[in-house]
């Protein structure tokens, strides 16, 4: 017989909260206290584990949902769920807990698609807003936008309530180089260029569901003013006096596009505030060798108050944040790094005639200085959910961001420190009650022919020279096989037009040619019925089972991956394929009429399946091949390989779903920033 008592004396520190060890169970057991107005930190693992509630009052939050926690209530933790204990009310929320290892049920969990369901949750998924001082090339269409518009065509399918918000960044100091340089004001440059951008996207088949000018939008820069007096409500955000650079002939301050120099991080050549080798920022005071745009001299060093953020005091926070969601290794590695630093002191203002200024200016020694754009995106995030709301109805508000949102960010590795980094302690100063639940996408450089897409150089491949009506599905494709996910790519054309040709035309496009012709000539256009069923056709349906699995996990939220779902596409087809030679062997043989017409029903089950399963990545091809089959256009994801109805007609044999590759658009095109992998 084994009796344990609670005792608050053997309590020591783990997961943010008090545990003890209770021995001789024979599995994991302990008590644990939460104290009134604290938690447990969010984390998973691969162990089945229950809590039972023996006093106090709080709230569970398991993978974002909330639930009751108060004494006689027994919470189950699948293996991999993100659990959370929250003391709500005013006494200590003490519980008896017991864990144990079952790989059966761990490994039925992991690839358990029931579980990453976000149910009624909005998903509000944001791809980084690109900085109108240019046109967008396939550098930043293969990123962010092209990820964020295939998770959320997947979520939908899947029942979530998801949405795509992005924008148009105005107040980057880019805009304001672009327009010096085309001799426009900045105003006119953001607007010029947002217009183009959004262009671009529809040329892409992104059309975001929210798409925030930040310059023009109502409401946005009294709401970005109440934001920022919110972070100096916090305390943690001061005016200090640090050094800055200023041009040595015009004594304009320096930063972002008007200096550059060595990063003081890795030692390469960087821009002003951000390195997009090393990921690193910089406070542009602290480079090597810097060098002014604005003229020859070398720049200037003296003193500058800025309203400023202490950032390395929240590297526990960070942690914390990180082990809520979905953080890649990369993003948790460059905050360790970051937080390794002696200090991390980070401007939040800066001078400058472009951008919205702060209600805390006057008297502050900040006069004439502007909130920086980074810090400024991350409400523009919560604008935009809030403008999104407004169109839809939701009492969705900027000022009050509520818990059950879940937030997906899709952007390049040199826009990291904001949006993993410096985002959730600002979050966490301005809404201190609110813990958001984040998961985070991110994507390396996009090579051209070997080198950085660079406007500078002339070195780009622009949206509208190659995007068009026959022709974007070939593009989305190829971006999905090759966009940068865990190592820079390479864009080569030749590389592209071969995989139209020999891929998709060779490929694709002939074994559905070909199918649709040997069903008008031996059934009249109409899917035959299945026959008689050999073990090679039985064994054929099952490997279309696993090509479903596969390009299931390659699209769902926690492995979320192009590279790999495109490549299940391709060999789904490679499959069939094979089968197709395989059975051709006796199709015109009279004694086997009735397994050929089951392999050909087998056939049209791989075509529809690959209509379904192409809809998040080619949505104009998956709604093409489906209508060739006689069916509607793709609106739920598929969980079961299905024949296509009997009788059915199919068009295949006349269609075409890709030409080969030719310039469709104008031509024409100019830089834009936003952190796509650009020199500029």
């Amino acid at each position: 017989m084994i009796i344990n008592h609670y005792d608050e004396r053997e309590l020591h520190a783990a997961f943010g909260i008090g545990m003890s060890d209770v021995e001789g169970l024979g599995v994991g057991a302990g008590w644990g206290r939460v104290e009134v107005g604290g938690a447990s930190t969010a984390h998973q693992h691969d162990e089945t584990e229950f809590f039972v509630i023996v006093a106090g009052r709080g709230e569970f939050v398991v993978d974002g949902r909330r639930y009751p926690a108060e004494p006689g209530v027994l919470a189950l933790f699948e293996p991999f769920e993100t659990h959370v204990l929250e003391n709500t009310g005013d006494t200590d929320l003490v519980f008896l807990t017991q864990y144990w290892r079952d790989p059966g049920r761990a490994l039925t969990s992991a690839g358990n698609q029931d579980r990453l369901a976000f149910g009624d949750r909005p998903v509000f998924v944001f791809s980084t807003p690109p900085t109108p001082n240019g046109d967008l090339h396939l550098g930043h269409l293969s990123g962010p936008y092209l990820g964020a518009d295939a998770y959320v065509r997947f979520q939908r399918l899947n029942g979530a309530r998801a949405w795509h918000l992005t924008g148009s960044d105005d107040y980057q100091s880019y805009v304001v180089g672009a327009a010096r340089a085309e001799g426009r004001t900045p105003a006119e440059t953001a607007a010029h260029y947002s217009d183009e951008i959004r262009r671009t996207l529809a040329l892409m088949d992104i059309v975001p569901d929210q798409y925030t000018v930040t310059g023009t939008e109502p409401e946005y820069r009294d709401g970005l003013r109440d934001f920022f007096s919110r972070l100096v409500a916090s305390g943690r955000i001061s005016v200090a006096e640090r050094d800055a650079l200023f041009d040595a002939e015009t004594g304009d301050y320096l930063y972002e596009v008007d200096i550059s120099g060595g990063c003081p991080g890795c030692g390469g050549g960087t821009g002003g505030n951000i390195c997009e080798e090393c990921g690193e920022p910089n406070t542009v005071a602290d480079l090597t060798d810097p060098v002014s745009r604005l003229s020859d001299g070398a720049p200037v060093r003296a003193p500058q108050a800025r309203w400023t953020l202490p950032l390395g005091d929240f590297g526990t926070e960070v942690a914390e944040h990180h082990r809520a969601g979905r953080v890649p290794a990369r993003l948790r590695e460059l905050a360790a790094r970051l937080f390794a630093r002696p200090s991390l002191d980070i401007p939040v203002t800066h001078p400058a005639s472009w951008g919205v200024t702060p209600a805390e200016g006057a008297g502050s020694g900040t006069d004439g200085q502007v909130i920086w754009v980074w810090p400024e995106m991350s409400y523009g995030f919560l604008h935009g959910v809030q403008a999104l709301g407004g169109r839809l109805g939701e009492k969705w508000r900027a000022d009050d961001p509520g818990p059950e949102w879940k937030i997906v960010h899709f952007f390049g590795y040199d826009n990291s420190f904001y949006h993993s980094v410096l985002y959730p302690v600002l979050y966490r100063l301005a809404h201190p009650g609110w813990r958001p639940d984040i998961d985070y996408h991110v994507n390396e450089f996009y090579l051209l022919e070997g080198a950085k897409f660079s406007t500078s150089r002339r070195h780009a491949v622009w949206g509208k020279e190659i995007l068009g009506p026959d022709s974007v599905d070939a593009v989305r494709y190829f971006l999905c096989r090759t966009r940068p996910e865990e190592e820079r790519t390479d864009f080569r054309r030749a590389a592209y037009a071969r995989t139209v040709q020999d891929t998709l035309i060779g490929g694709w496009q002939r074994w559905l040619t070909g199918l649709g012709e040997r069903i008008d000539g031996q059934y009249g256009g109409n899917a035959p019925d299945a026959g008689i069923w050999t073990p090679e056709h039985s064994a054929f349906l099952a490997r279309l089972g696993d090509r479903l699995t596969a390009v299931t996990g390659a699209l769902r939220a926690d492995g979320f991956s192009l590279n790999r779902a495109a490549a299940e596409l391709d060999g789904l087809v490679e499959d069939v394929l094979r089968f197709s030679r395989l059975e051709s062997r006796t199709a015109g043989d009279p004694g086997w009429a009735s397994e050929t017409r089951t392999a050909i029903a087998l056939e049209l089950a791989a075509a529809r399946l690959l209509a379904q399963t192409a809809a998040p990545l080619m949505p104009r091809f998956a709604a093409r091949l489906a209508g060739a089959l006689g069916l509607p256009e793709p609106t739920e994801w598929p969980t079961i390989v299905e024949l296509v109805p009997p009788g059915s007609a199919i068009g295949l044999a006349d269609a075409v779903f890709f030409r080969p590759d030719a310039p469709e658009g104008s031509g024409e095109g100019s830089g834009s920033g936003s952190g796509s992998g650009e020199e500029r």
